[in-house]
């Protein structure tokens, strides 16, 4: 998994927004902001036990797949536009890219946006409480896995969401 600070830049979201010199972003780093991740075979995702065993020990019993891309997702612009707001949710956000690449962008403790790109075989897992968002990259393509504890919820707070006590907790696990 690679990720780094992102540059000022405003154009195309779906480009790498790379600094320069680019300022890489540890696992270590990633993981102090709640933000977990795993390398899966995506090509046996079916039948795979090690994504079984993840399942059962996190309790992700509800699973379903997204695939992005014109061709396959209605209003796919105006999509991508809400996927790339800031916001959170109440629950933690499981993804498991099964094909193509991605990219999520968190915020860190200072609130600088960090990009982890993400690939074929890529799982993570972002933290209720976390402002964040997501794009594709330029192939305007990925395939992925979505992940919930129990019923999923859809629901994103657009920021400012600071009111919620999630986010209270998230602010309070990164002091």
């Amino acid at each position: 998994l690679e990720a780094w600070f992102l540059d000022n830049n405003e154009d195309d979201q779906r480009k790498p927004h790379r600094q320069n010199p680019n300022c890489p972003v540890s696992m270590e780093q990633l993981k102090k902001l709640g933000v977990f991740h795993w390398k899966l075979n995506a090509d046996v995702y079916e039948t795979d036990p090690e994504l079984e065993k993840i399942r059962k020990d996190h309790g992700y019993s509800y699973m379903d797949i997204i695939t992005i891309h014109r061709d396959t997702l209605s209003n796919y612009e105006e999509k991508l536009k809400v996927f790339f707001d800031e916001h959170l949710h109440l629950d933690d956000e499981i993804r498991y890219i099964l094909d193509g690449t991605a990219y999520f962008d968190v915020r860190d403790k200072e609130d600088r946006w960090i990009r982890i790109a993400m690939n074929k075989g890529d799982m993570i897992t972002l933290p209720a409480g976390i402002y964040h968002r997501f794009t594709v990259d330029e192939t305007n393509y990925t395939k992925a896995m979505r992940l919930f504890v129990g019923e999923p919820v859809w629901k994103a707070y657009n920021r400012p969401a600071d009111h919620f006590e999630i986010r209270q907790k998230y602010v309070a696990f990164l002091q």
